[in-house]
């Protein structure tokens, strides 16, 4: 496996493990739907909300920012992976979420941030809060 994606399995695997202590439940990780994936698939489980998270892990943002890392068509691509992943499961989630996780630094030093509910399907123009 490549350095890089290490670091991305690493990532995922970090955000996973805030997920659970933040009280989610994680229902799949690293989830195919053709060439789009879900990074993690989880639920939270005080509410009947679908949690679709994607991971963006990086050394550094000297060039851009994570957060930037994200484009419209990743967006797009998680959104299609969702509600293929909504129809493949037995479970019923009357709503579903987007967020994203990044994290930055090294594995013994990073920062992580949560973005919760930062992409809205069919929202005009730029989905994002920012």
């Amino acid at each position: 496996m490549a350095a890089h994606n290490e670091y991305g399995a690493w990532g995922e695997k970090v955000a996973e493990q805030y997920l659970r202590h933040k009280g989610y439940s994680i229902l799949d990780r690293d989830w195919h739907y053709g060439h789009k994936d879900i990074d993690i698939v989880a639920y939270e489980d005080d509410t009947e909300t679908l949690v679709i998270v994607e991971v963006k892990a990086r050394r550094t943002e000297e060039v851009t920012t994570a957060i930037q890392a994200v484009t419209k068509q990743k967006e797009a691509n998680m959104i299609s992976a969702a509600f293929a992943f909504a129809r493949s499961t037995e479970h019923f989630f009357p709503k579903i979420r987007f967020d994203i996780i990044t994290i930055v630094g090294s594995c013994n030093n990073y920062k992580l941030e949560h973005y919760p509910d930062i992409i809205h399907p069919g929202r005009q123009g730029g989905r994002r809060l920012f």
